[in-house]
């Protein structure tokens, strides 16, 4: 569950990290997450949804949340950190999170394709979440948020399944895209022309 405000003292802000249910681990946000933690642990409050990822050495982590627990998270979190997956990106909206997204990058074995990459740009270029892609980007969002969450809040949007069906739909899409080429791919390796003869009569 969400950790409770402080009762006395100023409020900490609350910030949840969620990296989805996905059976590959992604050590690199986790990775990110407690080396920027110490310098502002009194300031944030943590819920660190870490699924199959090993579990971080912060406060506040736990492998899963239900769906109410998560809908409690979003609604009560400050900011909102997630990887790329539609349903999370749009589920941190719909409670009125502009997201702070880090997608997953297969090439670091954190998922089978890039569709979360090829999804999050897109989003990204339309302005809907905070790209993140690097340490760097990720460590100045959050200094942002901590600064002005209200730079990383959009009008709440209670009705957003014809949104998260258009979404789902598009990376549908994208991911046959990158199924298709990737046969195609597959084809051409194996492809072989048939032997013909040098000008010197030999086979090659």
């Amino acid at each position: 569950m969400p950790r409770p405000r402080d009762s006395g003292g100023l409020a900490q802000a609350r910030l949840l990290v969620a990296v989805g249910t996905d059976k590959h681990p992604f050590d690199r946000l986790v990775g990110w997450l407690e080396e920027w933690h110490p310098a502002v642990a009194e300031d944030v409050g943590l819920t660190v949804q870490h699924g199959h990822t090993r579990a971080p050495g912060v406060p506040g982590a736990m492998p899963f949340l239900g769906h109410d627990e998560l809908q409690t998270a979003m609604a009560e979190a400050d900011l909102v950190v997630c990887h790329g997956g539609p349903a999370t990106i749009l589920e941190a909206r719909r409670h009125g999170h502009l997201p702070i997204v880090v997608p997953r990058d297969p090439t670091r074995g954190e998922h089978v394709d890039d569709h979360q990459q090829l999804f999050a740009r897109r989003l990204g270029a339309a302005g809907m979440v905070a790209l993140a892609e690097t340490r760097e980007a990720l460590f100045e969002a959050l200094t942002a948020g901590l600064a002005d969450p209200s730079r990383f809040a959009v009008a709440a949007d209670p009705d957003a399944s014809r949104a998260r069906r258009a979404a789902v739909e598009q990376v549908g899409r994208i991911v046959e895209d990158l199924v298709a080429a990737s046969t195609r791919r597959r084809q051409r390796t194996r492809w072989r022309p048939w032997a013909r003869p040098a000008r010197n009569g030999e086979r090659r």
